[in-house]
């Protein structure tokens, strides 16, 4: 089934070669000296002391959770002084982020969909803040028709999903105020563009599905008492909005028992809208399913899955035949199919087998298309609704494809393609044939034959073999004092396919390696690789890292003083984790919006969700004490000379809070030995990271590059 959600413009950066003035080594250790000695703002401590299972443990820093008072307001602006200060006086920062401004000024559009009588399409002039949502009629005429530079001033405001009715009459769209997770919903004639109703407003976690025309499924929380940014969430709902009528007497079609809570509820309406469909879960592994025929007045829900031991969603109705993709029984995936008069799993048939690749799926032009991944790389291929393989789809080389989705009557399919050295590129494909062609290739001026990707694979502390890819300009020499970023993530079943950034082409002009490893907790080889990174298997996440990180210093590609680790929310655990464990390790590390208290993650909105991958210190005393053996901020210990950190949070983060940040960057400003300086960036009006406006995307990794390559030592810019 045809997921009613937006066409997400996919971003492809690229890379140029600008003009850099140099700077002297006499005016970089100018520099050095000037910031050497860092007056880091005083952090109050507090005498909190939480017991757990007969064991005290501190946390002297617990009144920076609360992001509604005063004086966590003012430490924000103090900690930002201070790091601000010192980024400013880098010698070429504002040199880095004019050749990121360079890189990243060309024209982006995404893939084409149809919705009623237009055809939509998103597009980036170069450095717009937001990308704008484009349609075509069907004489050709092209205008604008929503665009969010226009939500807010500085950018911050961004559109975040669409949702067209069936005929594509009605529009009910997304936004995102500040980066935050909590949503607002605005109603459109799509013909007129006129807005219909007030918006909705306190939407969280939520696609939007039409049923007809008469209104749509939407999922929330309530609001929680004290702050909307940080304070638990814990009951999702799926409801009903009926158009013209107030939201307040929107109708609860599911969740809101307390006998059962559903931290992430979903619905779908079938493409045929016949069916109901919910998806309800209370961690982000795991899901129940379960259908209701909208045909008939008052009918009852039907349970196709009624436990959380699989990830289990609708792909498809044909007639009276349900298709599923699912891993239950099936560790890598498979689609199956089943008679919606008896949708059990005792019924499920195999219609695409599992095989010894991971899985996924997506449908257009009444085909299934199976995007299988084979050693982190895309292998993609059609097969009919009977499980007839029609064909592979010959791909550009060795690289990431997404996309052949579409509505069964479309005779063009779009698909896109990207590598560590292919800017994403999109290609028309007739499902019919098999013949593709390019419809879109950016015009960057970026030389992939300048580039090389090599995948290897390394052996962890367990002798796990994992694969890592490693990019880079050619002919660099292997002499160990190559600036290298190691990036990594290992969790929820999440995997790191290679993509192109012009952020990263930026790095590897500079002479940067840069090397991502598929650490286990991700789902690159599926549920197994998944399951043996989490909970008390944690560690084996860590060791992985680690592992690629002494790989890269064997194979001189790289030594300690040239090496920076970075990740971001359970990839920033991962660099708090080994840079604790391992200071010795790296010169750099570069936590983002990480998840660092694991003893009180479960407490703030929906962090109990992750609960599948982590555990919670309430669950048992094993857990309590394995989490509080890596929990970064309980194990920085004092004395100890730690990697330059420059640790980065959004004020508005209300998925991981930015308190996580707070009160780990305090830790190590309170007891970091030696010179290594440790910083927090507090990105003001900003959240998690997506709608980040492109002006802000640009002046964070200006910062992180300059802070990485200035405490690496580097002189100048080549």
């Amino acid at each position: 089934m045809k997921k009613l959600l937006a066409s997400t413009l996919l971003v492809a950066l690229a890379g140029c070669q600008p003009q850099v003035a140099e700077q002297t080594g006499e005016q970089v250790q100018q520099a050095k000296v000037a910031v050497k000695s860092i007056a880091y703002p005083m952090t109050r401590k507090d005498d909190q002391v939480d017991t757990y299972f007969g064991t005290t443990v501190a946390d002297p820093y617990r009144w920076l959770e609360d992001d509604m008072s005063e004086e966590t307001g003012a430490w924000v602006k103090a900690q930002n002084k201070v790091t601000f200060d010192y980024l400013n006086q880098i010698p070429y920062r504002e040199a880095i982020e004019k050749r990121l401004t360079t890189l990243m000024d060309y024209e982006k559009v995404s893939a084409p969909f149809k919705e009623g009588n237009y055809t939509y399409f998103y597009k980036n002039d170069g450095l717009q803040n937001q990308s704008v949502l484009y349609r075509v009629d069907q004489q050709g005429q092209q205008e604008v028709f929503l665009d969010p530079n226009a939500f807010s001033e500085d950018g911050t405001t961004s559109l975040a999903g669409v949702s067209f009715s069936k005929d594509g009459s009605l529009l009910a769209y997304q936004i995102s105020e500040g980066g935050s997770d909590w949503r607002k919903v605005i109603v459109l004639n799509a013909q007129t563009k006129e807005q219909l109703e007030p918006q909705l407003v306190d939407v969280k976690f939520s696609g939007i599905s039409w049923r007809g025309n008469e209104g749509f499924y939407y999922s929330s929380y309530d609001k929680p008492e004290g702050s909307e940014l940080s304070a638990k969430t814990d009951q999702h709902k799926v409801y009903f909005h009926k158009l013209g009528t107030p939201q307040d007497t929107d109708v609860l079609v599911f969740g809101g028992t307390e006998a059962e809570k559903h931290r992430y509820v979903g619905a779908e309406v079938s493409e045929d809208k016949r069916f109901l469909f919910i998806s309800a879960a209370v961690s982000t592994s795991g899901n129940k399913l379960f259908m209701r025929d909208l045909t008939k007045a008052d009918s009852e829900w039907v349970t196709i899955l009624d436990d959380t031991n699989s990830d289990t969603d609708v792909l498809e109705v044909k007639g009276d035949t349900l298709y599923l993709i699912t891993n239950l029984d099936a560790p890598n995936k498979r689609v199956v199919k089943v008679n919606v008069s008896d949708p059990r799993p005792q019924n499920w048939q195999d219609v695409i087998p599992q095989t010894d690749n991971v899985l996924n799926v997506a449908t257009g032009a009444d085909y299934i298309f199976a995007n299988y991944r084979v050693d982190a790389v895309s292998q993609v291929k059609q097969y009919d609704f009977e499980g007839n393989l029609i064909r592979e789809i010959t791909l550009p080389g060795k690289g990431s494809a997404s996309g052949f989705s579409g509505k069964k009557e479309q005779d063009t399919l779009y698909f896109g393609f990207t590598s560590y050295t292919t800017p994403y590129t999109i290609y028309s494909l007739n499902p019919k044939t098999g013949e593709s062609a390019v419809y879109n290739q950016p015009a960057i001026d970026f030389d992939p034959s300048q580039y090389v990707s090599t995948q290897v694979f390394y052996t962890s502390k367990d002798g796990t073999k994992v694969p890592m890819i490693i990019t880079h300009k050619k002919g660099i020499e292997l002499n160990g004092k190559n600036p290298t970023i190691l990036y990594g993530y290992g969790g929820f079943n999440i995997s790191l396919n290679p993509g192109f950034s012009s952020a990263n082409a930026v790095w590897m002009e500079l002479g940067g390696v840069y090397a991502v490893a598929n650490l286990r907790g991700g789902g690159e080889y599926g549920k197994a690789w998944h399951n043996a990174g989490i909970q008390t298997k944690k560690q084996n996440v860590f060791d992985d890292f680690i592992a690629a990180a002494e790989y890269l210093q064997s194979e001189n590609y790289t030594s300690k003083d040239y090496l920076a680790i970075r990740g971001g929310s359970n990839g920033g655990l991962l660099v708090g984790a080994v840079m604790t464990q391992r200071p010795d390790l790296m010169k750099v590390a570069l936590p983002a919006v990480g998840v660092l208290d694991m003893l009180r993650y479960h407490t703030f909105t929906a962090g109990a969700g992750w609960a599948y991958d982590y555990g919670t210190s309430e669950q048992s005393e094993e857990m309590f004490k394995y989490l509080l053996g890596y929990s970064p901020v309980h194990n920085v210990k004092a004395g100890v000379a730690y990697p330059a950190t420059l640790v980065t949070t959004g004020d508005h983060d209300d998925r991981v809070v930015p308190a996580h940040s707070f009160k780990f960057a305090a830790e190590l400003q309170a007891k970091q030995a030696g010179d290594n300086p440790v910083l927090i960036r507090i990105e003001t009006n900003a959240g998690h990271g997506a709608g980040t406006p492109t002006s802000k995307i640009i002046e964070q990794y200006a910062d992180i590059f300059g802070f990485t390559l200035f405490n690496m030592g580097v002189q100048q810019l080549p």
